[in-house]
């Protein structure tokens, strides 16, 4: 080997040694060549798992997407004889409650809501922490009861714990942190418990079971009260919650305080989807204490609304069903609502019972629907005897004639107003069974004669959607309903010999009516039916018994007696001073014009 050839060899392996050093990786980049390679080796066995080197004060959005990379969303089934729930790992929450005793219309499970946004919203470590994002994993496999944890790198967690008892509608839901007092600040009084969903369509008229739904809450005051049922609204309540529900016609999803939440807001938004009823949100303030553990007992109520079943559950949940205002919900509540609960007891068809409530209180009636009937046979008989004041007096003085109108009642002894006396008496019951079969969950999806449902109308006609008018079909047993009230206003005419606009309106009442009831329930359509038969047969079998020439010959004896023998009412007399009155009045302003 000659001098040049060992030249070129020693340079060349000072050049090999020289560039295995200087092209060395770093400490820092093994390390991150073997994490890469152990990722990757994890990923191809399919165990790959979060890391948990995060830093302490990193944000939740950074959190989020790194467990997002690590895990996806899994769900599992909590469910008993009543009520089925899904269950979602991500946030921890429930995605969906099916009401397992109940379809809907089209004969599908009841499914309130398939989807959910339910979480804890707090400060922790100085950055905004939403339950809800967070993925949880569950830590138990007890029968009938789920719980999932959500863990810290520092080993600070959140717990979610599900309890469903066999043959409960209630879900026992506790909330625990543990060793956040070091994460969210001293300051801290409340933190934030936020649900929002849509309520699905469960009935067969939406727009009727949107008018229905809203949400209620109770104060721990005692107090029930309830959002609008006819547009968006919202409201803050700034005293102590025992529970929020969200109510759909004849369903809740409902949550309840064991120690009350500190305050709240809530809202209720239509929408114009086809799905869904309407949108519901709450923000509840859960009471913080700065120790190692917070824990709160929460309650759902997942179930029908069901007067007795809601009363079951405590709370006083059973005032959301809205049984009318001021008397009307006491006569609902505390007299039909018994009635209806005794023949109920004897399982008897519900379109009998409806028949059997009307003849109760058209019998409770009678004896002012007779005094009604005398009054109008009175007026009948002294119809002569006016017609010939009229032709004396004329129409010009109203005063004068009316004057002259009460010196004839009052010397036959008759009251002009004694036929409104039933009518006044029946118009609370009017008023209270329009709110008491609408909202009477018994009803619902049982059928009489060719009524399918008596919970909603019976159309038996369909057609597209009428503009302004919004009507889409014609209900059989509205149409009944009207037609009977037309027949009995004729035949009520013909007794009373009512004249002039008055006997055109109680033709115009009928038809008004059938536009307002034909969306109605044929269930309280069919009551009006039943109970205008009975009182048209009431005043068939009065008129039988009434003899005209008797009355007619009772009111020339009245006539007969001194005035100071003859009882003079209260109310007679103050007619008469006001029509004294406003004779004066009219003879002062003839004077003054004759000047």
């Amino acid at each position: 080997m000659d001098k040049n050839t060992f030249t070129g060899l020693f340079l060349i392996l000072i050049i090999l040694v020289g560039s295995t050093f200087l092209l060395k990786p770093s400490e820092e980049e093994i390390k991150r060549e073997n994490l890469v390679q152990d990722s990757l080796a994890k990923v191809k066995s399919g165990i790959v798992q979060t890391k948990k080197t995060i830093d302490s004060t990193a944000t939740n959005d950074s959190l989020l997407k790194t467990q997002t990379v690590a895990q996806k969303e899994t769900t599992s089934i909590l469910e008993n004889d009543k009520i089925k729930l899904t269950l979602s790992n991500l946030g921890g929450q429930i995605l969906s409650s099916e009401v397992k005793t109940e379809t809907t219309y089209k004969g599908d499970p009841v499914v309130l809501f398939n989807k959910s946004n339910f979480g804890l919203e707090f400060v922790s470590n100085g950055k905004n922490v939403n339950t809800n994002q967070l993925y949880f994993s569950r830590i138990d496999s007890v029968p009938n009861k789920i719980t999932y944890r959500y863990t810290e790198a520092d080993g600070t967690y959140i717990d979610y714990t599900y309890t469903l008892a066999q043959g409960s509608n209630k879900v026992e839901f506790n909330v625990s942190l543990k060793g956040y007092s070091q994460r969210i600040p001293g300051s801290t009084t409340d933190l934030n418990l936020i649900w929002d969903t849509n309520l699905l369509q469960q009935e067969k008229d939406l727009k009727n079971e949107r008018a229905y739904s809203t949400v209620y809450y109770k104060t721990s005051a005692g107090d029930v009260d309830y959002l609008s049922e006819t547009e968006t609204a919202e409201k803050d309540i700034e005293e102590k919650i025992e529970w929020v529900s969200f109510k759909q016609h004849f369903f809740s999803a409902a949550i309840i305080s064991k120690d009350g939440f500190s305050k709240g807001r809530t809202k209720i938004a239509t929408t114009t989807s086809n799905n869904f009823v309407k949108n519901y949100s709450t923000k509840l303030s859960l009471p913080y204490k700065p120790s190692d553990v917070n824990s709160y007992d929460l309650t759902y109520y997942f179930g029908t609304n069901k007067f007795s079943e809601l009363k079951d559950q405590g709370h006083s949940l059973e005032k959301q069903v809205k049984m009318g205002w001021g008397p009307l919900k006491w006569i609902n509540r505390y007299l039909v609502l018994p009635i209806f609960n005794f023949f109920n007891s004897f399982n008897l068809s519900y379109g009998l019972i409806i028949l059997l409530l009307t003849v109760i209180l058209k019998s409770v009636l009678f004896p002012f629907t007779y005094k009604s009937y005398l009054s109008m046979a009175k007026m009948r008989v002294l119809k002569p005897e006016m017609d010939e004041i009229k032709a004396k007096v004329g129409d010009d003085n109203q005063a004068l004639l009316q004057q002259e109108y009460l010196k004839l009642y009052k010397q036959a002894g008759v009251n002009p107003l004694g036929g409104c006396l039933p009518l006044l008496f029946q118009m609370p019951f009017i008023l209270a069974f329009f709110y008491f079969f609408p909202n009477l969950f018994e009803l619902r999806h049982e059928s009489f004669l060719w009524m399918s449902d008596l919970s909603t109308y019976d159309d038996i006609i369909k057609f597209p959607k009428i503009p302004l008018l919004g009507w889409d079909h014609i209900s059989l047993m509205c149409l009944l309903m009207t037609a009977s009230t037309l027949i009995y206003t004729y035949y009520n005419n013909q007794t009373s010999n009512v004249q002039g606009q008055m006997k055109y309106i109680g033709y115009i009442t009928p038809l008004i009516f059938f536009g307002v009831l034909n969306a109605y329930p044929s269930g309280l359509n069919y009551y009006y039916f039943c109970a205008n038969i009975l009182t048209f047969t009431q005043q068939f079998f009065i008129r039988r018994f009434v003899d005209d020439d008797k009355i007619h010959a009772q009111i020339q004896e009245n006539k007969k007696k001194p005035e100071s023998a003859k009882k003079k009412n209260g109310f007679q007399k103050k007619l008469e001073d006001m029509m004294r009155q406003q004779q004066q009045i009219q003879q002062q302003q003839q004077k003054n014009k004759k000047k």
